[in-house]
């Protein structure tokens, strides 16, 4: 028996100046999604079933990017992706492409539980949900008055804005200066303000699972696939950790983020804080991203490499932490 842990996040690179009013309201979704966890793991929930249950109830919440709230491609739609992984045998889930289905994550648990495969995508994906019988909602559910305001923001400064939310008052204040462009694949983007969702869980058999939920990017391309739902990329989980990642989606693939944790935890020795600093430090290259681990001893960590990161950890010892910046 080992003690539980728990981490959430909902995003890595926040906007230095967002409203207070914002920061107060995402750190009392953390700390609320977070006391949900607690509550079950405090029942013996299993580390699956709290990982799901958390990342639902920040689905539901139109605050981060997933679920209801997600970002808005090119063409005003919502294209959703989701995976979650079970650590004790490594059964996984993930979809991709989802423009009905309510909660992302549990369509990703059913593909692993109920399908004979690890990933469904699109309108295979879709038709899976409905023989499922998961709730099933309009496209228009999921799209805020909001997002629809960055969208245009994305279409005027023809850009893509990477995952989510920026203010609306210009792009003078937006997470990443526009002198000083990040860049996507060679390409300059001049704004950086991602806001995935994740959950990673030990209970207190030891089992690690981890679960990871966005929209993806502000004005993508239809069809665009980011790092949340590709196993050790977004999410990984195994006997020794489960890692749920944030951020740059294709600085997180290039790298397989999550996975790099477990392997140098596996192959280094190294400890979950130590696994975590070493793969944001060394295996980012230029990219942004943050990112939330727990270990099998019942250990939470985390890690960033931009300016703040939405997240909330606790532990059966009593630790709990609900932060933004550093």
């Amino acid at each position: 028996m080992v003690g539980w842990a728990i981490a959430v996040h909902g995003g890595a690179g926040v906007d230095p100046n967002l409203p207070p009013q914002r920061q107060e309201e995402a750190k009392q979704l953390l700390t609320r999604v977070l006391n949900l966890g607690i509550s079950a793991l405090r029942s013996n929930a299993s580390a699956i079933d709290v990982v799901e249950l958390v990342v639902r109830e920040l689905e539901t919440d139109p605050l981060f990017n997933s679920g209801r709230g997600s970002a808005l491609t090119e063409k005003g739609t919502v294209e959703m992706e989701a995976s979650i992984m079970d650590g004790t045998k490594r059964r996984c889930g993930a979809v991709s492409g989802l423009t009905t289905v309510k909660n992302p994550i549990s369509l990703a648990r059913l593909v692993m539980d109920k399908s004979p495969h690890s990933y469904l995508a699109f309108s295979g994906a879709e038709d899976f949900a409905r023989k499922q019988g998961v709730e099933l909602v309009e496209n228009d559910y999921f799209i805020t008055p909001e997002n629809v305001g960055m969208l245009k923001l994305a279409k005027e400064a023809n850009t893509i804005l990477f995952d989510y939310r920026v203010p609306t008052s210009g792009y003078d204040k937006c997470g990443a200066a526009v002198e000083s462009p990040i860049v996507m694949n060679g390409l300059p983007i001049s704004v950086y303000a991602p806001e995935t969702v994740g959950c990673v869980v030990v209970d207190r058999e030891g089992r690690c699972a981890a679960a990871t939920s966005t929209g993806g990017l502000m004005n993508k391309m239809t069809g665009r696939i980011g790092d949340s739902p590709l196993i050790g990329a977004g999410t990984y989980a195994c006997e020794v950790c489960g890692v749920s990642c944030t951020g740059e989606g294709e600085a997180i693939i290039r790298g397989t983020l999550a996975r790099e944790v477990a392997a140098v935890m596996e192959y280094k020795g190294l400890g979950l804080q130590e696994a975590v600093d070493f793969v944001i430090n060394e295996r980012l290259d230029e990219g942004f991203a943050g990112l939330i681990a727990v270990s099998k001893s019942g250990e939470v960590a985390y890690g960033f490499n931009c300016n703040g990161m939405f997240r909330g950890c606790a532990s059966e010892d009593g630790f709990m932490e609900v932060g933004i910046w550093e």
